[in-house]
């Protein structure tokens, strides 16, 4: 039932290792994706302008226009609800921290394994705004609005830009608000699966989303830290 769903999206593979390519090719294209590859940066944004892929898998040490300057194009520009999952031979945290902070989605260091990224694939597209359910309703809160029909977050009235990730997570904290959540609970609600990942994911988002729709993300109004535990979505 979930290939069928899936069938037709389309995948953009970006390493200019070809047996990396060729490898995950074979298994997202058992899954019915349709998956397009290239080997260096400028190659990936001239596919991206030919056919804007659903996801991207991208390597961050890339030939011509590294990794990190093709997530900071996308999330610049039109493609800035792409998910994409970075995929680097990078270990060190700190270019982890780098890719999410830039708007990266998820990150997987090499080796990998293929059955590892195709389910963070999966993940990852059931929860973009194709496959938002229109029926709920918007929220809102003083000055801060939700809006999960058109993916619209404003604050005083002034449009937030956020990704897409970054948009599901305030979206689950606003529907359960004063709720608690541990790193690993929000992996596995929002992201739809938490094995494997780093809990700096969610702690980059949440300092994104800060950024975005506080007025001082030091001293949060909505999305506030709970030590010890996690985070929880304040609707006073």
């Amino acid at each position: 039932m979930l290939a069928a769903i899936m069938n037709g999206q389309h995948i953009l593979i970006v390493d200019d290792e070809p047996n990396v390519g060729d490898v995950l090719g074979i298994y997202l294209r058992r899954e019915n994706f349709s998956v397009a590859v290239a080997r260096d940066g400028k190659a990936a944004l001239e596919e991206i302008e030919r056919k804007p892929p659903d996801l991207m898998i991208l390597d961050l040490m890339l030939p011509r226009v590294d990794g990190l300057q093709i997530v900071r194009r996308l999330r610049d520009y039109e493609q800035s609800d792409v998910p994409i999952l970075i995929l680097s031979a990078k270990t060190d945290e700190a270019d982890r921290i780098v890719g999410l902070e830039l708007g990266a989605d998820d990150y997987v260091t090499k080796p990998f394994s293929p059955r590892e990224v195709v389910t963070r694939v999966k993940a990852l597209l059931r929860r973009t705004k194709h496959t938002t359910i229109v029926a709920e309703k918007p929220l809102g809160f003083g000055r801060l609005h939700i809006d999960p029909r058109t993916r619209e977050v404003t604050v005083a009235d002034r449009a937030c830009d956020l990704t897409a990730k970054e948009f599901d997570l305030l979206w689950f904290l606003a529907r359960h608000p004063r709720q608690v959540f541990t790193r690993d609970q929000l992996l596995e609600h929002v992201w739809g699966f938490a094995e494997y990942v780093d809990p700096s994911t969610v702690t980059v988002h949440v300092r994104r989303l800060r950024e975005k729709i506080e007025d001082d993300p030091s001293d949060p109004q909505f999305i506030q830290t709970v030590w010890g535990v996690g985070y929880k979505f304040e609707a006073a």
